[in-house]
């Protein structure tokens, strides 16, 4: 039985078929730096003081898929600017038409092939069920997806693939247009963090593609994404949150698990490991003055950092506020 959703969808989809465009951006040239964010590249390797030999190897360009919905370059052009931003701090990035995803996963592949480095993805609306259906792809061909980023992705949208391995889901539970819940395949060991924006009435299936607080906290991610194992650390946890009215989307990669010390509460976890209480509220289920057993488990959000980075080190996405969408 067809949904009012799928039946928006699919009538949205048939428009683009007929109208198919093309890729609008080709990879930025190496070295670019960005100003808007002021996120640069990774730097280049640098002689030793002591013997002129290189300190450590040069990590390899992540490439950036990003794939338009239906109707795409007029109500998609949030994921223009953001291939904009990303080519400009240095990452090969893409913008497609998601009715050519399949061609575009066939270059891809041959790509990786010749040289493998991470493999970026990220769609709005029939955009995002492409980008899975991408790393479904992949999938086949034993090639493995950094990172998928889905949003307010179409219903009907495959499940997370194992070879993925982040996933972040930012969408609107009640959306008609998009709203889809995306959940992962049985046996997937990745990271993944899902985000409902349902209770921000100023975010529509029309603009959510054009956050800039997200804009600018993936930009930061998919540069240092080389450098960031997805298995290091602890096991991770899956988490799911509806993001209050009053506080913006911070893109935690997972959860972690804890073992809460005796008379530790959610206050001193949530200042210890710089994360808003309604955080720890949500991914345990509990009140805010619930009394904590010693050695009780206690998910909190993490951020994936490169090895030498501090472990609860954070980025204070929340201190911006939501009346800077870009309508």
């Amino acid at each position: 039985m067809f949904t009012q959703s799928r039946i928006a969808a699919l009538a949205l989809s048939t428009w683009c078929l007929a109208y198919p465009m093309a890729s609008r951006s080709q990879p930025a040239q190496a070295g670019t730096h960005v100003a808007a964010t002021g996120i640069a590249p990774a730097a280049a390797p640098t002689p030793s003081s002591q013997g002129g030999e290189i300190d450590s190897q040069p990590q390899p360009q992540a490439r950036a898929y990003l794939f338009r919905g239906a109707l795409g370059p007029i109500f998609s052009r949030g994921m223009d600017k953001l291939t904009d931003r990303l080519e400009q701090a240095g990452v090969k990035a893409s913008v497609w038409e998601f009715t050519i995803c399949r061609f575009v996963a066939d270059q891809a592949i041959q790509d990786y092939r010749a040289e493998p480095a991470p493999i970026i993805l990220i769609g709005h609306s029939m955009g995002g069920l492409c980008a899975l259906t991408f790393a479904e792809i992949l999938q086949e061909q034993n090639i493995p997806v950094s990172l998928v980023v889905t949003v307010d992705p179409a219903h009907a949208s495959p499940k997370v693939p194992l070879n993925v391995e982040r996933f972040i889901n930012i969408f609107l539970s009640t959306s008609v247009l998009g709203g889809g819940d995306i959940v992962a395949e049985p046996g997937y060991h990745g990271h993944y963090a899902s985000f409902d924006m349902k209770d921000h009435d100023e975010v529509t299936h029309i603009n959510i593609d054009k956050l800039d607080y997200v804009h600018a906290q993936l930009v930061g991610m998919i540069t240092e994404i080389a450098k960031v194992p997805a298995t290091s650390g602890a096991s991770p946890v899956p988490l799911r949150y509806v993001v209050p009215p009053d506080a913006t989307v911070e893109l935690w990669d997972s959860g972690t698990a804890q073992a809460a010390r005796r008379g530790e509460t959610l206050q001193k976890l949530a200042a210890d490991n710089h994360v808003p209480m309604w955080s720890l509220m949500q991914a345990n289920q509990l009140a805010q003055n619930a009394q904590l057993a010693a050695g009780q488990r206690i998910v909190v959000p993490r951020h994936l950092q490169p090895p030498a980075a501090a472990p609860t080190a954070a980025p204070a996405a929340a201190s911006q506020q939501a009346s800077a969408v870009k309508r």
